[in-house]
């Protein structure tokens, strides 16, 4: 049990100066006065426990805690009434209506600041989405230039002048050097199907066909071409046996119908791509056949398929 070592005939005392105030504010002081005084009356117990001394350090941390409250207080109201008077001093009018006058163009320049803030982070969305758009079309360029379709048309050759020279000149050129060029002669390929050219294909042509898989099959027989034509081109003497007999077989398959013409077979098909002239096939050369991509020059129980 708690006792103090002095009679609380004090604090009573306290009390009646409390009761005999005039004024809150004095009112208040003296009951801070009386919390303090009781603080510093107070003594240890006897014989305490661990949670008996716990509970009076928690009462003496309140009272601690409300004593510095109130004195807050305490000057809080001070100060306001000290400044209820000081509109009635000559001297602080001119300062107090400087200060107001101040305050208000404090207040206006805030107003702008919040506006130039929300104007900032209005175009700082805008510009955050701008920058989203340029990264998606960037990604989308991207996948363009390393996707790009193998049926879309070759681009034309600029010329050092500055124009565009057709297809078939670098050829002609080349057939009017010497002969001892004749080597580099260009091969003649195959132009790619154009998707306006797919459409206008018979149905029953088509089937399930796209244009991809035309297309595919162009790429394959130029690579055909260009591979028979680069064997034809070289000295008899540089080729190996198998090339050799390759070589043997090209100038059996010509004939007075095909000269000046690149044409290939189906042996040469299967021996320089990864294509089957199966049915699927020859469908497709139907088609180009119908495109006028290649053409067919029969003879000697052979089918040749030339290029336009």
């Amino acid at each position: 049990m708690i006792e103090f070592s002095r009679d609380l005939r004090c604090s009573t005392a306290w009390a009646g100066r409390l009761n005999a105030s005039e004024s809150p504010l004095e009112g208040s002081f003296w009951f801070c006065v009386i919390l303090v005084d009781m603080e510093e009356e107070k003594v240890a117990f006897e014989s305490p426990g661990d949670a008996d001394a716990r509970k009076w350090d928690t009462i003496s941390s309140n009272l601690n805690d409300l004593c510095i409250h109130l004195n807050s207080k305490i000057s809080n109201i001070k100060r306001t009434l000290q400044l209820r008077k000081i509109d009635k001093d000559p001297s602080l009018k001119t300062v107090l209506s400087k200060v107001v006058h101040e305050m208000f163009l404090l207040n206006s320049l805030l107003n702008k600041l919040e506006e130039e803030y929300c104007h900032q982070k209005r175009l700082q969305k805008k510009l955050k989405d701008l920058q989203e758009s340029v990264e998606r079309d960037y990604l989308e360029a991207q996948h363009l230039e390393e996707n790009v379709p193998i049926y879309l048309p070759q681009a034309a050759q600029v010329s050092s002048i500055g124009g565009t020279l057709k297809e078939k000149e670098p050829c002609k050129a080349e057939e009017n050097k010497p002969a001892k060029k004749s080597a580099k002669k260009c091969i003649r390929e195959a132009p790619f199907i154009t998707d306006e050219e797919f459409e206008s294909i018979p149905s029953y042509m088509k089937g399930r066909l796209t244009c991809s898989h035309v297309n595919a099959v162009i790429t394959e027989i130029n690579k055909a071409v260009a591979s028979k034509y680069s064997i034809m081109r070289q000295p008899l003497k540089s080729l190996v046996n198998t090339t050799r007999n390759l070589y043997f077989r090209f100038q059996e398959e010509e004939t007075k119908d095909t000269k000046g013409e690149y044409f290939i077979v189906e042996a040469d098909i299967e021996e320089f791509t990864q294509l089957k002239a199966d049915k699927r096939f020859h469908n497709i050369l139907t088609i180009l056949r119908h495109c006028h991509r290649v053409r067919e020059i029969r003879g000697s129980r052979l089918v040749r398929y030339a290029i336009c």
